[in-house]
């Protein structure tokens, strides 16, 4: 093995790790007839479904249901795939058709083994689900879905089908609440906006601006999560309140973001 194939690959490539006939994935059965079932090699992280797959079921569920369907019909289990979008925002198929109000992909999912959360409950206007589920435990409210999107969000995009349910988290809890965004877009831009070059490898480049009054952040060019302020030069990417992004300002315009994820600290310089 000194050509640098690992030992599972090397393993899979004989057929004896265990997971059948090695036909199956792409191997040459004893006879030399290709089988019928090879016309896909398993990625390389099988048996973990393939990651492109996942991120691309649980981007569609925001609203391409033709798209979640050809994906679902081809691998059932992807109705309960989960894709974390940076930082630990978690985010599952249901969970993306849930904030969008897109119920039919909604039902299609739950139809197909998705697990109802709290968010979907409202999404959808099942108000005693949303009722026992804060008969439990009324801070269930203060938890927010993926993108850090509140569950009275969840029920406005539900439209008049989810009206109960909104009308009782109204009654309840009051307005909901707004996180903080910028008015004054020019000085924040200009205070936090730009690259930010990260020294790692592979190197990492991460985009910071604003948007529609929101201080946003994305890994490339494209900033694409909202930052919530947490202080004064300090914020949480939205879904990830445990994360810090620490902006090092010289005078009024930042220089230097340290981004702090428990043990993990990188540090990037502003081009």
């Amino acid at each position: 093995m000194g050509s640098g194939m690992k030992r599972r690959e090397f393993l899979m490539a004989l057929g004896v790790v265990g997971l059948g006939d090695p036909g199956e994935w792409g191997g040459v059965s004893p006879s030399g007839a290709r089988s019928a079932h090879r016309a896909h090699l398993p990625p390389g992280t099988f048996p973990q479904h393939d990651p492109a797959r996942v991120q691309s079921v649980v981007g569609a569920s925001h609203g391409n249901f033709e798209r979640v369907r050809e994906l679902v019909s081809e691998q059932p289990a992807l109705a309960k795939a989960s894709w974390d979008w940076g930082f630990g925002d978690w985010e599952t198929a249901l969970g993306a058709a849930s904030h969008t109000g897109r119920r039919e992909i909604a039902f299609y999912l739950i139809e197909h083994g998705a697990r109802p959360t709290i968010f979907s409950a409202a999404m959808l206007g099942d108000l005693p689900t949303v009722e026992a589920f804060l008969a439990a435990n009324p801070d269930l409210y203060t938890l927010h879905g993926p993108h850090g999107i509140s569950l009275t969000r969840h029920a406005r995009v539900g439209g008049e089908q989810a009206r109960p349910v909104l009308d009782f988290l109204a009654g309840r809890f009051g307005p909901d609440e707004i996180p903080f965004g910028f008015e004054g877009d020019d000085d924040v831009e200009a205070r936090y906006g730009g690259s930010y070059h990260f020294d790692m490898e592979p190197p990492l480049r991460m985009a910071v601006g604003v948007r529609n009054g929101w201080l946003m952040v994305g890994a490339g060019d494209v900033p694409s999560a909202r930052l919530i302020q947490v202080e004064d030069d300090l914020f949480s990417p939205s879904g990830a309140p445990a994360v810090r992004f620490r902006f090092l300002v010289d005078g009024v315009r930042a220089e230097t973001l340290v981004i702090e994820d428990g043990p993990v600290i990188a540090t990037g310089s502003r081009g």
